[in-house]
């Protein structure tokens, strides 16, 4: 990694605002240094000579785990690791029930506007949401994997073995199937 060269520079805050920069700090066990750099990347976008952004460090790490390094993980970041895969499935979790919330008003929607149009409680105007085919990369941050090992799985079982083990993945159950034509991913209920 390149060593930065750092610039003290002195600005005034608020103290309210240097309060709840300190405790963010704090909470996110980081420093209030980090915190503005992170902030000050995220509106400037990137810069020159900087190379901290989150993809490039775990770019590096992947590197690492993948040459089998013998660099260890400390336990702090082991425990850091853990708790980010926690948060990563609890999301994983709310994205599929907001996947299944979107589909249940969408249907709900179609009914209603249907029913207002015919006037027959009977109508029903289209099918419910579907999802759209997905590139790899798409597909494996759905299903909590990497894109390497998505590709490995597909290339070593059977097409149906790795429906049944994408739909095992999958947080609204659907399998997942390869279409080499367009290159993309296609749900399968």
């Amino acid at each position: 990694m390149v060593k930065v060269i750092r610039e003290s520079i002195n600005f005034k805050l608020p103290k309210p605002l240097a309060a709840a920069l300190r405790k963010a700090a704090r909470e996110r066990n980081t420093t209030a240094t980090d915190l503005v750099i992170q902030g000050l990347q995220h509106i400037l976008g990137d810069v020159p000579g900087i190379e901290t952004s989150v993809e490039t460090r775990l770019a590096q790490l992947e590197e690492l785990l993948a040459n089998g390094s013998d660099t260890r993980i400390d336990d702090s970041t082991e425990t850091r690791l853990a708790h980010l895969e926690i948060k990563l499935e609890t999301v994983t979790a709310r994205l599929a029930q907001f996947e299944s919330a979107l589909i249940t008003v969408q249907n709900h929607l179609n009914t209603r506007s249907s029913y207002s149009r015919k006037s027959s409680p009977y109508y029903t105007q289209g099918a419910p949401a579907q999802l759209m085919p997905l590139e790899e990369k798409d597909l494996a941050l759905r299903l909590n994997t990497s894109a390497s090992t998505l590709q490995e799985k597909r290339a070593t079982v059977s097409p149906k073995d790795f429906e049944l083990w994408c739909k095992q993945r999958d947080p609204s159950k659907y399998a997942w199937r390869f279409h080499s034509k367009d290159g993309l991913y296609h749900p399968i209920k």
